[in-house]
């Protein structure tokens, strides 16, 4: 079984909700064309994730929220559910595809995780860095002055750590291809207003994203502070591991998250049989999939 599955995180997504799933079937598709020609799960969530960096409606990559200084900062994993490995990047600018720079810490460097500065230079040398200024969607920049009001926010104002405005657009994708292995991505440009350096639980194996061939692979979505509590990702794919199915997973998982945490969020998932899965307890998540039988989205 061949499959892909793609998420725009977990939210109120009020607006533009027709929109952000003809994203995640562009997304999709995306995906889909890399296990189509025989390639791994892996350079399909890439594929897939890179797409929805690109889509300024999208929290990651283009388009991301700001943080208290007026920056974009961006977090990203992705790993191989072959060999557990995973390379993931935290709190860098100046990177419009972040989920690649991840591939290239899994790939091309000695380490699991790149932060700040380091990552930053770690992706200059490998030709990965745009004008900060390309990352500053309309938008964004636009809700970032009206919430000031005229008036100058402190670094770390509690607005930018308040679950009302810390989940929304975090994208992601899992997929399983041709030869059985699974992979998992997940790209965050984090919450509104958060202090410059905050990273959330996109970036963190086990939280933000989990892939194992021995049981699944999860992208999950949501208050950070929350899901790193419960390691999410993980509590998914033990289920999985355990003989629930995908989707019975992930509803236990996201159960979990409210009762210990009372945490907002959602994820995906995508079984060792190619079985897919999803859930979340916001009002909403686009999302969209394809596998060898057909294809489908929703909101």
């Amino acid at each position: 079984m061949t499959a892909i599955l793609v998420h725009g995180g977990a939210g109120p997504h009020a607006e533009h909700r027709d929109a952000k799933r003809a994203a995640a079937v562009v997304a999709v598709e995306a995906g889909w064309a890399v296990l189509a020609a025989g390639g791994s799960a892996l350079a399909a969530v890439e594929a897939a994730t890179r797409v929805l960096e690109d889509d300024p409606l999208f929290d990651a990559g283009v388009g991301s929220y700001l943080n208290a200084d007026g920056e974009v900062e961006l977090d990203a994993i992705v790993m191989d559910g072959r060999n557990l490995t995973f390379g993931a990047v935290a709190a860098v600018q100046r990177v419009k595809n972040p989920i690649s720079l991840a591939r290239l810490v899994l790939s091309d460097s000695p380490h699991a995780m790149l932060a700040g500065p380091g990552a930053e230079r770690f992706a200059r040398e490998h030709g990965l860095t745009v004008p900060a200024a390309d990352l500053l969607a309309p938008e964004a920049l636009r809700q970032w002055r009206e919430r000031r009001n005229g008036t100058a926010r402190t670094p770390g104002d509690r607005a930018g750590v308040d679950q009302a405005g810390a989940v929304g657009d975090t994208v992601g994708a899992v997929a399983i291809d041709r030869h059985g292995h699974v992979a998992a991505a997940t790209s965050t440009g984090g919450t509104r207003d958060k202090w410059p350096g905050r990273v959330g639980d996109s970036p963190i194996v086990g939280a933000g994203a989990y892939a194992d061939d021995t049981s699944g692979a999860v992208s999950c979505t949501g208050h950070g502070e929350s899901i790193m509590r419960v390691c999410l990702a993980y509590a998914a794919c033990a289920h999985m591991a355990g003989g629930a199915p995908a989707h019975v997973a992930c509803e236990r998982a996201i159960q979990r998250l409210a009762d210990r945490t009372a945490g907002q969020g959602g994820l995906i998932a995508i079984g060792r049989d190619g079985r897919l899965g999803w859930a979340w307890n916001t009002p909403a998540m686009p999302y969209a999939w394809r596998d060898d039988t057909g294809a489908g989205t929703g909101i």
